[in-house]
């Protein structure tokens, strides 16, 4: 009977890896690479982004932290300003009529 073939220098007997088991090893690896890649880019984008946020309101120049309440200020004074148009357009038209009547007296009296 033949002698098993001699294991290459540096390998155990037995424990012999295949070219394409190494060469899907290797693919395998690489595709996680890649996947990790587009990973840490998109950590780093997040990242830059919330740094960006902080600085910008740090700066003082961003948006303030309470917007809720700001906003809802707002809306109750748009409602302010729209009762009070239709105050002043009352006080006009009672205005126009005084004025109306004015001019009627006054007439009344030069004739």
């Amino acid at each position: 009977m033949p002698a098993p073939p001699n294991p290459p220098p540096g390998t155990a007997a037995g424990s012999q890896v295949s070219r394409q088991s190494l060469l899907a090893d290797v693919a395998n690896l690489t595709a996680r690479n890649g996947c990790l890649c587009a990973h840490i880019t998109r950590l780093e984008r997040r990242l830059s982004e919330a740094l960006g946020q902080a600085v910008w309101e740090a700066s003082g120049l961003g948006a303030p932290a309470d917007v809720e309440t700001l906003t809802r200020r707002i809306g109750e004074l748009e409602q302010r300003i729209l009762d009070l148009r239709s105050e002043l357009a009352e006080r006009d038209e009672d205005l126009a009529a005084a004025r109306a009547a004015n001019r009627d007296l006054m007439a009344q009296l030069n004739s």
